[in-house]
């Protein structure tokens, strides 16, 4: 079993766990709050150290990831538990498994490093995506992949609730490519109350992430009556024109799931929060509502913000090119607009 440094030994043959903020106290025999890390007889236990929950070959705009490497495919690999406890979570039956172990229905599966890395270049993927559930609750298995996948010319692709502690984020954003992390909200209080996080944390990551250089696009699930206030919106609307106002934002109408049972996102509301954040961000999009909406708001199209030109229309997970062009060729090319010339933070384009 890998060993873990995000660990430190107390009293009574108890440990703390160091990974994120929760600084679980794990009694022998016991697990902290995500699931998987344990403590064994005074040692450190990762449960489910090689353990997915789903292999499989998705659109990168599934992530959502729109301006990195745009109509390509990633090879999505999933995990069980998550540090938060997010009552609206659409992924429930593998996120949040304490105090018992996953359902049968999850299929678990152990793969290696090595194994995964293989069956992405099978299928002649180019990048791989953690996701599904939390996959930094299991850094260790995710240093050991992203290190192997590196090495075979695959691109790291993490899909987080950026919930976790600065050491251990530093030992992973080297490693990562592209990024789309959660914000949650805007507000302590929810995310300690009701989320089971810290706001401050994520914030922290986000920014570290964005100053690591990686590839970094934001979503945030619009949930009514609970971060869906002008205010908290423009609250993060600040925040992320701080680090850069061309940083992709996603906005994403909530469905009742789990334990939340309060309506839906209006779409018409979520388009028009898109709307007035565009007035500051360059790159708002919704996502999660009907096509009937989408398309006739344009926010899931990607528009030059210098000249206004549309240069990538959206239906669903399908993309057109309609006005940029390509400096050089491969995964990473600069991209710029074929109307006015300028740079546009697009790496590559495969679709």
């Amino acid at each position: 079993m890998p060993q873990s440094r995000f660990f430190t030994a107390l009293g009574e043959a108890k440990l703390q766990c160091t990974l994120c903020p929760r600084g679980c106290v794990i009694p022998p025999g016991g697990r902290g709050r995500c699931g998987v890390r344990g403590n064994q007889a005074g040692h450190a236990e990762l449960v489910y150290y090689g353990a997915v929950t789903a292999l499989q070959i998705d659109p990168i705009e599934k992530k959502p990831l729109y301006h990195y490497r745009p109509g390509s495919r990633i090879f999505s690999v999933g995990f069980a538990g998550c540090n938060l406890q997010c009552p609206f979570c659409q992924n429930w039956h593998i996120s949040q498994i304490t105090g018992r172990e996953p359902l049968p229905r999850l299929a678990l599966r152990y793969c290696s490093p090595e194994a995964l890395v293989k069956a992405a270049q099978a299928e002649q993927v180019l990048q791989i995506a953690y996701t599904y559930s939390e996959p930094l609750i299991h850094l260790e298995f995710l240093r050991d992949c992203m290190a192997c996948a590196r090495e075979a010319g695959i691109a790291n692709v993490l899909v987080s609730n950026g919930c976790i502690n600065p050491e251990a984020a530093q030992t992973i954003l080297g490693l990562t490519d592209a990024a789309n992390i959660d914000l949650k909200c805007f507000s302590e209080d929810t995310y300690r109350r009701i989320l089971g996080g810290d706001l401050a944390t994520v914030l922290d990551f986000i920014t570290q992430a964005w100053k690591t250089g990686v590839h970094l696009e934001l979503t945030t699930l619009v949930v009514p009556g609970l971060n869906d206030q002008d205010e908290e919106i423009d609250r993060c609307i600040a925040f992320l024109a701080s680090l850069s106002p061309q940083i992709p934002w996603h906005l994403s109408a909530y469905h009742p799931a789990y334990t939340w049972n309060a309506a839906p996102t209006d779409p018409k509301r979520l388009i028009s929060l898109a709307y007035r954040a565009r007035e500051t961000l360059s790159y708002v999009y919704t996502g999660n509502i009907a096509s009937a909406f989408s398309s006739t708001s344009s926010t899931q199209d990607t528009i030059c913000p210098h000249c206004g030109q549309t240069l990538i229309r959206r239906q669903g997970y399908r993309i057109q090119n309609t006005g940029f062009v390509l400096h050089g060729s491969g995964p990473t090319c600069p991209v710029h607009c074929g109307h006015c010339g300028k740079a546009v933070p697009i790496v590559g384009y495969v679709g």
